[in-house]
């Protein structure tokens, strides 16, 4: 896993510890050209942790044609496509896009910083899963991640952790989700037919399938679960029969977010709630480019299209700062989206260190700030070495290693890392907003972070904004 370096080429984004008025503690520079890539631009090994051959360039709203096919043509480019959401999808000129250039990129990078069509070019960079290795098991004890500090009246009593999320004790309640709430699942495929998992995944509406046409006019010809932004196609699963590695981790995640309460395997902190698939990351990981893509992706379906999105679960990281992001984080900030983000894998202090998009903050451009910054704890509620932490810049933990969920193929296993904690949190989000529709974006935000600050633990003591964890019965 890439490790971004302690020096940026932004400033760092900073939470301040406050549940209630949460700042910036370190202005936001305005979007700019980057001047020189960032030492985080050096993968592990001294590879780039871009694509080569590659930025992403956003146009000025007033640049002529003539003045862009001009900056292009200072780095040997052209417009590859367009990421700023359908409108722009091809075109570029309405949002960000991916431009392939001839030169290496800080080179194509310089060239552009000074020209009055660019308002920033950055580079294209690769990020990668955040997993570390590696209801018959509700029952065995297996699903510690959901379990309660105590039994409840018809729990096993293998049920009982005192550092799970305490989702068995909502479920006890009457609380188990809604199918009109909906998160969007930023990772690898889905397996869309696993049996765990069929009845919570999204169907469009507004599609054909296997029509090949674009029937509700988004931009996405035949996307019935979602779309695959890696590929450019709607499948958004490509495991072959009996595989349980391709699309594994997205399949992963998905589990742990909304697996039906079916007797059969495992269950989601969410039973109830329908979950999109945005594809955009392969084995060997994805671009940034592709990521930016399906925020917009998801922005368009709420803004546009009346899907009630809550929240996207993105387990992923790496590389360093970029402005396409941040806009696109921002943008669906502003639209009542939650971005739930793994606090990474390096074993850092991210108030150091950036990790990348968990250190974004919404708060000067939105408002309020829609990133959740996740960290793992494990079933003895301690911190794993692994985990990053930071006591600004993370704001809580959950259950991250160990964590059984949903595999390719009808499969089920476990996994570690913050990729496992985040959707814990994605999940709680869900229960949240079912349980209290009226409820904004900033107030699920404040709710599972009041519950996790009521919830202290010793291995975050000052290692997060809270100090605590995931508690969904705190809320």
């Amino acid at each position: 896993m890439h490790v971004p370096s302690r020096i940026s080429a932004k400033p760092r984004l900073r939470r301040s510890a406050s549940l209630t008025t949460l700042a910036l503690l370190g202005a936001l520079a305005a979007a700019t050209v980057l001047p020189a890539l960032a030492p985080s631009a050096q993968a592990q090994g001294g590879q780039p942790d871009y694509v080569a051959g590659e930025l992403i360039v956003q146009f000025k709203a007033d640049a002529t044609d003539a003045e862009r096919a001009a900056a292009l043509a200072r780095v040997a480019g052209r417009v590859r496509k367009g990421i700023g959401g359908p409108a722009a999808r091809g075109n570029g000129v309405a949002g960000p896009a991916v431009a392939a250039t001839g030169l290496a990129v800080p080179d194509a990078i310089r060239r552009l910083q000074n020209d009055p069509a660019v308002e920033f070019a950055e580079p294209n960079w690769r990020v990668t899963h955040q997993e570390v290795s590696t209801d018959t098991h509700y029952a065995n004890g297996s699903l510690w991640g959901v379990y309660s500090s105590d039994k409840p009246a018809a729990g096993p009593s293998a049920t009982t952790n005192v550092f799970g999320s305490q989702a068995e004790q909502s479920w006890a309640a009457g609380r188990v989700g809604s199918s009109n709430v909906y998160v969007g699942v930023i990772d690898e495929g889905i397996d869309v037919s696993h049996p765990d998992l069929v009845q919570n995944i999204w169907v469009n509406p507004g599609e054909i399938a296997g029509n090949g046409v674009d029937d509700d006019g988004n931009g996405y010809a035949d996307d019935i679960h979602g779309w695959d932004f890696a590929n450019e196609d709607s499948s958004v699963y490509d495991g072959p029969a009996g595989d349980t590695t391709v699309d594994s981790h997205g399949t992963h995640v998905a589990g742990t977010i909304g697996a039906a309460s079916n007797g059969r395997g495992v269950v989601g902190v969410c039973w109830n709630v329908k979950m999109i698939s945005a594809k955009f990351l392969a084995p060997g990981g994805g671009s940034v480019s592709d990521a930016v893509e399906a925020v917009r992706y998801f922005i368009d379906l709420k803004k546009n299209r009346g899907v009630n999105i809550v929240a996207l679960n993105n387990s992923w990281g790496g590389g360093g700062y970029s402005q396409a992001m941040m806009d696109a984080i921002v943008d669906a900030a502003k639209e009542g989206i939650l971005f739930v983000a793994a606090a990474g894998n390096s074993g850092r202090n991210t108030d150091l260190w950036t990790n990348y998009p968990s250190c974004y903050n919404t708060t000067q451009a939105a408002g309020y700030d829609s990133v959740i910054a996740v960290a793992a704890i494990d079933k003895t509620g301690s911190r794993p070495s692994w985990s990053n932490y930071g006591q600004s810049t993370v704001d809580l933990a959950a259950p991250g290693a160990g964590i059984v969920s949903t595999l390719p193929n009808g499969y089920l296993g476990a996994k570690d890392g913050t990729s496992m904690a985040a959707p814990h949190v994605t999940g709680a989000a869900a229960l949240y907003a079912a349980s209290r529709p009226g409820a904004t974006a900033a107030g699920i935000r404040s709710a599972v972070l009041n519950a996790a600050a009521g919830t202290p633990t010793k291995s975050m003591s000052r290692k997060c904004t809270t100090s605590g964890r995931l508690n969904v019965t705190g809320f």
